[in-house]
């Protein structure tokens, strides 16, 4: 009797076909091969090793202490102050006619100008100390009457700018902790802007009138501003010692303040019921280019740039070596479902790169950090939860980068052409935004639309409505949130892997 032998049939292979084994069998593949291993191991290097040379390389040591508000937050102190100590509690009134604002249009040459920002009114304010705190009500140049306390708050008040025909009338009270702003057009009715708590102002507070003028933002740049307002009509009640009033300018030597323009001083002149009062400065959170011994943790990571490079490079070599040695006909013989190898490839490849990159930006982080501060830098604090984010999100950002690169690689399927198209979409957009001229509308619509938006993990700075600057991405400001920009780039190596498989199935191996 002849035996009856079953033909083999390959969906009955047990486990030898299975996607754990096709994942194996890529895993095996990367690494057996040295040139990948080393350039996974050289794009976690090149971050620490950036880390390194930025701590090293920085040195503000001698720089003038950065004024810590209340919250602990960096923040600017400069502004011209007129000033009596107030014993317990008082209120003080004026009216604001006037603030105008110069701006140089050249080195001696003030203009008339602009400066939506420019502050004039009353504050009371524990001492001249920088970052002390303080509460203020005041008119500004271009967003109406404005109650502000400890830096980071800011109230809207009514609208329209101080003028001799339209003066704003302030008052400030004190009951104890408790300050409350007022706004009035008439000196009659009054409307109440806010209140706040300001704890630490002790049993006597210094107040008085104020003028801060921020440097005007224009061009990618800034200017410093000057602004001179006229008060009048000063009353005071409560417990004010009397005598003359103190006219100072606040925070003269600190990293935020930008100075005044040539020949424009900061004075007051007047007495009694009437002052013409010139500041600059601001009383605000301080922000990335208004911090010129500051840094972020973004600068610390400039080394995910070079990585980039390197994980790119290995991503399209991960397919595009197989076809150059035509060892990609015995992979797709071997597992005939073509798409299932490009996706084992994708996970392999993204999961060594981001264990790679988690351990180059842990590691990177602490020494660099460490250094730039032992050289003077100050550092914007950060929490814990955000300071890993920016690791993890970093590592993710080279892992995502690598499997677009992988994908580019199976479409063009010739590593030059993959290595240079990749390169381009995520390294490209990457110079435009370190580029620090490049106009604010190129700059956010880049970090926005291309792959370059993902590098919004790293974004540990936050904008103030109240504060004018330069929000772009070379100061570290992206406008998508951090995942949201991650995301952009997922969207376009996922759009990639899928244009991938298709052509893999459809085009001969």
């Amino acid at each position: 009797m002849t035996p009856t032998v079953t033909p083999y049939r390959p969906s009955e292979r047990v486990g030898r076909d299975g996607f754990l084994q096709v994942l194996h069998a890529e895993w095996t593949k990367f690494r057996t091969v040295r040139g990948w291993t080393v350039g996974m191991m050289a794009a976690a290097l090149m971050v620490v090793l950036f880390a390194l040379l930025v701590g090293v390389s920085s040195n503000q040591k001698g720089s003038p202490p950065v004024p810590i508000g209340p919250g602990g937050e960096p923040v600017t102190d400069s502004f011209y102050f007129v000033h009596q100590p107030l014993a317990g509690d008082g209120s003080i009134t004026v009216s604001v006619s006037a603030l105008k604002s110069s701006i140089p249009k050249a080195p001696g040459d003030l203009r008339p100008g602009t400066v939506p920002w420019a502050k004039a009114g009353l504050i009371i304010k524990d001492g001249t100390r920088q970052g002390s705190p303080y509460a203020a009500i005041m008119a500004t140049g271009s967003h109406g009457v404005r109650m502000q306390d400890n830096y980071v708050n800011d109230t809207a008040g009514p609208t329209g700018p101080a003028s001799a025909e339209s003066p704003r009338r302030l008052r400030l009270d004190r009951s104890g902790d408790t300050i409350t702003g007022y706004a009035s057009t008439d000196g009659t009715k009054w409307t109440k802007v806010g209140t706040t708590q300001v704890s630490g102002l002790g049993s006597t507070a210094q107040v008085g009138l104020f003028v801060a003028s921020p440097p005007a933002v224009g061009g990618g740049g800034t200017a410093g501003s000057v602004s001179t307002a006229t008060f009048g009509d000063l009353r005071t009640q409560g417990g004010w010692a009397g005598g003359n009033w103190t006219g100072s300018q606040v925070g003269a030597k600190s990293p935020t303040f930008a100075g005044y323009p040539e020949n424009a001083p900061g004075s007051f002149t007047g007495s009694d019921a009437r002052f013409t009062v010139t500041g600059a400065g601001d009383i605000a959170p301080a922000v990335s280019d208004s911090l010129p011994t500051g840094g972020h943790l973004r600068n610390i990571l400039t080394g995910t740039f070079a990585a980039l490079i390197a994980v790119i490079v290995v991503g399209a070599l991960f397919i595009t070596a197989e076809y150059r040695n035509k060892m990609i006909h015995l992979t797709l013989a071997a597992s005939p479902r073509r798409s299932r190898v490009l996706v084992a490839k994708a996970i392999v490849l993204w999961a060594v790169t981001f264990v790679a990159g988690s351990v180059g930006a842990i590691l990177a982080t602490p020494l660099g950090l460490g250094l730039a501060r032992g050289n003077g830098v100050y550092i914007f604090p950060v929490t814990s939860s955000t300071e890993l984010r920016v690791e993890l999100g970093t590592a993710a950002l080279l892992a995502t980068a690598s499997v677009l690169a992988l994908s580019v690689g199976a479409i063009f399927r010739h590593s030059a052409g993959a290595v240079t198209t990749a390169i381009v979409a995520i390294v490209l957009p990457y110079i435009l935004i370190a580029i620090p001229f490049m106009p604010a509308s190129v700059s956010k619509g880049v970090a926005t639309v291309t792959p370059g938006a993902a590098f919004a993990v790293q974004q540990t700075l936050v904008p103030y409505d109240q504060v004018a600057s330069n929000y772009t991405p070379y100061y570290g400001y992206y406008p998508l949130a951090p995942w949201a920009g991650f995301a952009v780039l997922a969207g376009y190596a996922v759009a990639s892997l899928a244009v991938a498989a298709v052509l893999l199935n459809r085009r001969d191996a």
